[in-house]
């Protein structure tokens, strides 16, 4: 049961690192200073998707779930909704390629009128 709730932990933080990586620039509109883990957070999520690479999270989850015996399909709220938007199936090389474009242009025209307030406010 404990790591259970670890590997539920761990995949709630991944969508929470995932969600911060495409829509953390609105954090960044009211607290200038979340720029300095926003943007290593962008360079790391777009990184991974361009290399086709696997997140270091994704080992540690699947470490858990088999220290937690669940190999077997288990239908939870996790499973079902956080675990389908980290790993949709049928992922191809390009639509990683296209995610990682998309995470990038978000963030470009985020910071874009970010940097044009702040610029248009002095």
């Amino acid at each position: 049961m404990g790591f259970r709730i670890i590997v539920d932990l761990v995949v709630i933080s991944h969508f929470l690192f995932v969600v911060f990586v495409v829509a953390g620039s609105g954090l960044v509109f009211f607290w200038p200073r979340v720029a300095w883990l926003h943007l290593p957070a962008v360079a790391w999520g777009a990184g991974i998707e361009f290399s086709g690479g696997v997140c270091p999270l994704t080992p540690l989850e699947n470490w858990l779930r088999s220290k937690a015996g669940m190999a077997g399909y288990e239908v939870d709220f996790i499973e079902r909704y956080v675990w389908g938007l980290l790993y949709p199936s049928r992922l191809t090389p390009l639509d990683q390629l296209i995610l990682g474009l998309t995470v990038v242009a978000i963030n470009l025209v985020s910071y874009y009128f970010i940097w044009s307030d702040r610029k248009n406010a002095r």
